[in-house]
């Protein structure tokens, strides 16, 4: 149900792979999920995961057999038991949470939309760090039809992503949009056409995996740890001490000879082989 490769310059492509059933989300998918997520976490020469889907689709949301089971039941069972894998805990106790873990991984996520996309999948994309699709792609929430509430904490991160009044266009029609749309509301970085998605996603995933993983990570904490508080003040003075935490790395030092030599920088792992 789901795949996953990790090329020689450190990018995993994780597929949700039920093609036959538009990648329709299950239990099992969940837990393989999680599982392979962590995998990669403890793996130092993952510097980005790339998120997508097997086939035409990316994922349709719940599977209509696995949705059919809950009606005239108490609550919405993830199927995970309390050994499951959990990648990106830890990090913030605010993270720590189904799909918000994924603001806690250590590497940028990144999800390829390669068609269609709803219900949890829009949440997954949501909670992602950067986000392409294939133009032409259907998106929605699904949820409203369902007469079920936003769901997977879109209600937080859909409003930070693309303001208040498209979150609430999109989280109370239930309406299908098209990738197009979505990226001009911001929540797509860039929208490729069929023939150029790969190629587009791919070279984007390779310009990450270059930097270094030490600032890298460093500067995802940033991103959402600010997003928890309105001090500005507070994200100033926490940076300065970051800059002097990392200019005592080795990253820092290869960065400067780098720029000196005028040559690319030879970052972490990278910089060992070379050695």
């Amino acid at each position: 149900m789901t795949r996953v490769e990790i090329d020689d310059v450190g990018v995993a492509t994780v597929w949700l792979h039920r093609p036959d059933r538009h990648n329709s989300w299950t239990a099992r998918m969940h837990a393989e999920y999680r599982w392979i997520m962590a995998d990669l976490e403890a793996n130092p020469d993952v510097r980005v995961a790339v998120l997508t889907g097997s086939g035409s689709a990316f994922c349709v949301g719940a599977d209509s057999k696995a949705l059919s089971g809950y009606v005239k039941t108490d609550g919405f069972d993830t199927g995970l038991s309390t050994e499951a894998a959990r990648p990106g805990y830890g990090v913030r106790p605010e993270f720590d949470a189904d799909v918000a873990w994924q603001l806690g991984l250590r590497f940028p996520l990144i999800c390829a939309v390669n068609g269609s996309c709803a219900g949890v999948a829009l949440a997954m994309a949501a909670f992602s760090d950067i986000r392409f699709a294939v133009t032409g792609a259907k998106v929605t929430t699904a949820t409203p039809k369902l007469a079920m509430p936003a769901e997977y904490g879109l209600s937080w991160i859909l409003p930070r992503l693309i303001g208040l009044t498209n979150a609430a266009d999109i989280l109370l029609s239930g309406r299908i949009l098209l990738s197009d749309e979505l990226a001009g509301m911001g929540f797509f970085n860039q929208v490729f056409s069929p023939e150029d998605f790969q190629d587009g996603v791919y070279k984007y995933a390779r310009t990450l995996a270059q930097l270094s993983p030490e600032a890298t990570k460093t500067t995802k904490r940033q991103l959402y740890e600010d997003m928890l508080h309105s001090n500005p003040a507070r994200s100033v003075e926490q940076s300065k001490a970051l800059i002097g935490q990392l200019m005592s790395m080795p990253d820092y030092e290869e960065g400067v000879r780098a720029l000196i030599e005028k040559r690319a920088p030879r970052f972490g792992a990278q910089r060992a082989h070379s050695d």
